[in-house]
């Protein structure tokens, strides 16, 4: 599917769900949530042939297999917090979409700190220390 047809898809359930949320606002909820994993399970199918690039030019170069990992870690959880965090400002739920958010965030340093102490120890070994 083509970026359009994406965007077309959205705004016709967008109008949907706006002319359900006056009689059912849990079945917008619903319906704006599926909505949400069925883009990003189509988006996904297109990424798959750019992520196999990247990991061809990562196996390529000399950079650890490990730091792309990392990178497709935190993509993946950079997607699925704001999805999560988008879901709960739908609902009305403005205090659980930033906590939603701060999750996502301290995930991101948990997964990425083996990264941030090795760029460290590479900074202390060429400053002589």
């Amino acid at each position: 599917m083509n970026t359009i047809s994406i965007i077309g898809i959205i705004l016709i359930i967008s109008v949907i769900s706006l002319l359900i949320k006056n009689y059912s606002p849990e079945y917008s909820i619903l319906i704006n949530i599926a909505t949400g994993i069925l883009v990003i399970a189509m988006l996904l199918n297109k990424l798959i042939p750019v992520i196999e690039q990247i990991n061809g030019l990562l196996a390529c170069s000399k950079i650890p297999k490990e730091y792309g990992t990392i990178l497709f870690k935190c993509l993946g959880i950079c997607i699925i917090a704001q999805f999560a965090s988008d879901a709960c400002r739908d609902a009305g739920e403005i205090s659980l979409a930033t906590k939603v958010e701060w999750v996502g965030k301290a995930s991101i340093i948990i997964i990425a700190f083996s990264l941030f102490e090795k760029i460290i120890q590479v900074s202390l070994k060429l400053m002589g220390g």
